[in-house]
């Protein structure tokens, strides 16, 4: 892989799906960053699997094995450091990261979320979206401040909620959008293609529609 692409490394609990469509779009000889890292608090998580499988470095920083959180984030950013990540990506890592651990990486932490933020922070944000009854869902790919899913949006796709949805169905739809979405924006951000704005960002893209599913930017055709 090119020197010149931006190196990432990615954040994971689990099985690492997001993980796999940033692997997948990093194999493409255009896309603009490679995957240089990834890490686990979790020492089982199947996404260190699809890592070593893909040839990426893999890495377990268990939380449970430090005395703080302080000692724990210490840890994980001597890993990201060691690897010579320049962003991160949150792909399904369930903890949340602290202002200290940001000031590594200024403007350069993305997660994705899988609701239409500010809707629906936090755990369950699918099954949250059931119980209020919303006829639209989705996801959302944001910069990371110290809140809980409160940093500036850089893409949203969204999807129709169905009369017969539960949180299972919906979170499968929702999930094929977050597949495609986290590629675009890790794209967008690493080119410096979106700008913050105070707590808005402007974005270098066409929305576009392709009657599933709307995505703000839209994906390259």
């Amino acid at each position: 892989m090119s020197a010149q692409r931006a190196r990432l490394g990615v954040l994971i609990s689990g099985g690492g799906s997001n993980l796999q469509a940033l692997l997948d779009a990093a194999g493409q000889a255009d896309f603009p960053a490679e995957v240089a890292c990834v890490v686990s608090n979790m020492p089982t998580a199947y996404g260190l699997e699809r890592a070593r499988k893909a040839g990426v470095r893999a890495e377990v920083v268990d939380h449970k094995g430090f005395a703080s959180k302080a000692d724990f984030e210490a840890a994980l950013h001597g890993v990201l450091a060691d690897a010579g990540v320049q962003w991160v990506c949150l792909a399904g890592f369930m903890r949340l990261v602290s202002a200290d651990f940001l000031k590594h990486f200024p403007g350069r932490v993305l997660n994705i979320h899988p609701s239409l933020l500010p809707a629906f922070p936090g755990l369950h944000a699918q099954r949250q979206a059931l119980e209020r009854g919303v006829k639209v869902a989705g996801c959302t790919v944001h910069f990371v401040d110290a809140g809980t899913d409160t940093g500036p949006i850089i893409a949203q796709a969204a999807v129709p909620v169905l009369a017969q949805d539960d949180e299972a169905s919906l979170s499968a739809r929702i999930l094929a959008e977050e597949h495609r979405l986290y590629p675009l924006a890790v794209r967008l951000a690493v080119t410096g293609a979106v700008t913050l704005d105070g707590m808005r960002t402007r974005v270098d893209a066409i929305v576009t529609g392709d009657g599933a599913a709307l995505r703000s930017p839209g994906a390259p055709k």
